[in-house]
């Protein structure tokens, strides 16, 4: 009787957990300008941020024929667009406003209220923010892997030009948020500033940085098809950063050539795709910074991460954030316990309780990370 109890309980526990709730957004205030038959869409961390997914959008929207969704019980982010992030909504003077945020508890209704498109204001330019130390390696280094070009950065350390020494290199996704804030959308991480300060304090290395590709951002940085997004490619895109741009930049740049001293790093997307970078080419990558990773949005990683794990013995540096989504952090420390369990590699995650999915996030987190990453003083 009590197994039965019991039993009953569980199941009754697991239907809660997995209840939807219907969450309508219904329009109360657009732009004057806002033609009723345009398009809006939806975007939000349910949806791995996806500003054109029909699925979540609505013509003709108004209070009584909004955008209707089911979403389980949690804490979710969202903003709304008209077809891409040029497209976003923005205040008065078209700058993206910070993302909006809801607590799922139960069925509830949310008014609308957009002031402006950010693609109705002339597009101001803005400011290079980009230290004297980066430069553009090529505006679009070719992919054979997959037949496109692509701009790609390089930091070099203060020191490179008066000294011969070799130095450890860090490969970085997204490359147009990562030095310069004239070409990130949200902000950048401000790796460039970051290093200039603490390569005197841990040491210096170089950081190479590929830029992301537009619309193909998720079916590059996934290495596993998408029933939601369409075919992987991250296989491909990974066999390019270890097959195409490694050797280059180990044949034109003075590099420590080793695992030991090759780091791969991104976030969201990109951190999903660095991890899996350690994986395939462990003895290429040493070190993987894998912040705040998409996990949820290929199940099959984890049993790819359990096959290759005993191959792992390098090192894994795991963030995300509290505020991020429901998912976010059990699902990171799923994957970090596979291969703690699996593997020898040495593991470090941190879980910031006030942490977003936002670059300025990253760009608090990159410090850590990388004071853990040159840790072990230089050998060479």
């Amino acid at each position: 009787m009590k197994k039965s109890l019991c039993a009953l309980a569980l199941c009754l526990l697991a239907t809660s957990l997995l209840a939807q709730h219907k969450v309508q957004f219904l329009f109360r205030k657009l732009p004057a300008y806002h033609k009723t038959s345009d398009t809006i869409y939806l975007a939000g961390n349910f949806n791995n941020w996806n500003p054109q997914n029909v699925k979540y959008a609505c013509a003709n929207c108004n209070e009584k024929s909004g955008i209707t969704i089911d979403l389980p019980k949690g804490m979710f982010e969202y903003k709304f667009t008209h077809g891409n992030w040029d497209a976003v909504e923005s205040g008065n003077e078209g700058f993206p406003l910070p993302n909006h945020t809801i607590t799922v508890e139960s069925d509830t209704s949310i008014l609308v209220e957009i002031d402006h498109w950010a693609d109705h204001f002339p597009r101001k330019a803005k400011e290079s923010t980009a230290s004297k130390n980066v430069r553009i390696l090529d505006t679009a280094f070719y992919i054979p892997q997959l037949n496109r070009h692509r701009r790609v950065w390089i930091y070099l350390p203060e020191s490179y030009g008066t000294s011969k020494k070799k130095y450890p290199v860090l490969y970085m996704q997204d490359g147009q948020n990562i030095f310069d804030n004239a070409t990130s959308g949200y902000g950048e991480w401000g790796v460039d500033e970051a290093l200039d300060t603490l390569a005197k304090q841990f040491g210096e290395t170089i950081v190479v940085a590929v830029d992301h590709g537009g619309e193909k951002r998720i079916n590059e940085y996934s290495p596993f098809d998408m029933e939601q997004y369409g075919k992987g490619e991250g296989d491909a895109y990974i066999d390019f950063l270890a097959q195409t741009l490694m050797p280059y930049i180990n044949h034109h740049y003075r590099t420590k050539k080793s695992a030991k001293y090759t780091a791969v790093a991104g976030s969201s997307m990109g951190g999903l795709i660095s991890f899996y970078a350690l994986l395939k080419y462990p003895n290429k990558f040493g070190t993987a910074g894998v912040f705040s990773p998409a996990f949820w949005i290929v199940p099959q990683l984890k049993d790819y991460a359990t096959k290759r794990a005993p191959k792992v013995k390098g090192r894994i540096y795991f963030y995300a954030g509290a505020e991020e989504s429901e998912r976010m952090v059990p699902d990171m420390l799923q994957v970090f316990e596979v291969i703690h369990k699996h593997s020898k590699a040495e593991l470090k995650s941190h879980i910031r309780a006030e942490g977003k999915h936002n670059e300025p996030t990253w760009r608090d987190e990159f410090p850590l990370f990388y004071e853990w990453l040159l840790k072990e003083k230089e050998s060479e």
